[in-house]
């Protein structure tokens, strides 16, 4: 069965695109998420030289890292719903896909297209 005749209407670009757009905003939000602990971590340095304080790098990284990760889910909430939409989309595809194979090979051959 081609990608052209499939019984739930969804086309090969439809799917593909979801998939992209997954990528796309995990990646977004991915990077987001580092900018952030990489800005905490110069703040963190920052402010230690301010007070005359020598506080390492590696140091600075984790407390920096343990602010960011409360911090990014009120920040980039927006682009986290985005991310669990998409991957909403996508495992539903993959369920139906999965759904659609089993029946063919259980010999069924429309039983699945619901």
């Amino acid at each position: 069965m081609s990608d052209a005749t499939r019984p739930d209407g969804a086309s090969a670009q439809q799917t593909s695109d979801a998939g992209k757009r997954l990528a796309k905003n995990l990646a977004l939000y991915t990077v987001a998420r580092l900018a952030l602990v990489v800005v905490l971590t110069a703040a963190i340095i920052l402010v230690a030289r301010l007070v005359r304080v020598e506080v390492p790098v590696i140091v600075a990284a984790l407390f920096a890292l343990i602010i960011a990760m409360p911090l990014s889910l009120t920040l980039f909430k927006k682009l986290r719903v985005k991310v669990n939409e998409d991957i909403a989309v996508v495992d539903e595809k993959r369920r139906k896909d999965k759904a659609r194979l089993r029946a063919r090979l259980r010999g069924e051959d429309g039983g699945a297209s619901a």
